[in-house]
Formats: structure tokens, sequence, C-alpha cells
């Protein structure tokens, strides 16, 4: 089955955008779609999610309006355990070790070099009406 493409994307910028793609596809499993240099510098870059989704990032310019800020994202998989170990092994910046949160599932939360927070997790969603 294919699985279709994202309609929402999450979208980062970040001072060393390369490192930043490596540490998504290193530590946490992210696939590399599309990365789109300019020198030193990512114009554009697309990560997916191997159980469907993905993110978008870019480097920071000086000409542009849009800064580095630290952000936050979840994301889901039926193999939490699996990613954990890839982050600990990583020496990943843990903020909440694995853990079974009262709404269900497992999920942890590390921080990327660029500050932001990422949680992983199998929790997919209170269902929709």
């Amino acid at each position: 089955m294919t699985t279709p493409p994202p309609t929402v994307w999450p979208a980062f910028r970040a001072t060393d955008a390369p490192a930043l793609v490596r540490w998504l596809v290193d530590v946490l499993g992210f696939t590399e779609t599309l990365v789109v240099r300019d020198g030193d510098l990512v114009a554009h870059a697309e990560l997916a999610w191997p159980p469907g989704g993905g993110v978008m990032l870019g480097s920071v310019r000086d000409d542009g309006d849009w800064p580095a800020r630290t952000a936050g994202a979840y994301v889901v998989t039926d193999d939490v355990e699996t990613v954990w170990a890839r982050v600990q092994a990583a020496g990943a910046d843990v903020l909440r070790p694995l853990q079974s949160p009262p709404y269900g599932g497992q999920e942890f939360t590390v921080r990327d070099p660029e500050g932001n927070s990422w949680s992983v997790g199998s929790y997919r969603g209170a269902p929709r009406p």
C-alpha cells in the first residue's frame, strides 16, 4: 500500500540545517526525501517519517524574516522501543525518558542540537468524530 503524501508539514529553521538533517535521520530515523543545498546552507529539505508524514526545514538566512526558534513535534510509531534504543545509543539529550502516560501508549522526548523538542510515541491521538 502506498502511503499518501502529508498535507500538514511542521517546518523548522536551523542555524546548522545540515547537522539537523543528519541528527533527524541518524538519531530519530527520518529518511531524506529531498535536500536542496545552497552552498553551505540548506535551501529546503523534506524528511519523511517512515510510518507517514514528514517535516520540512531549511537554514536560517541573514536576509530572511524567519529566524530560528525552538518548536516541538510529536511523531507516531508502532516501534517506540527501537527508536528509544537508537536515541540512547546516540547519546541524545533526553528530556523525558521512555514512559507510559495515563492516556495510553509509550513515549519519550528528546532535544535536537537546535533546541527543538521531539516526542516519539505510539499514541495516535483521540478518535475523530
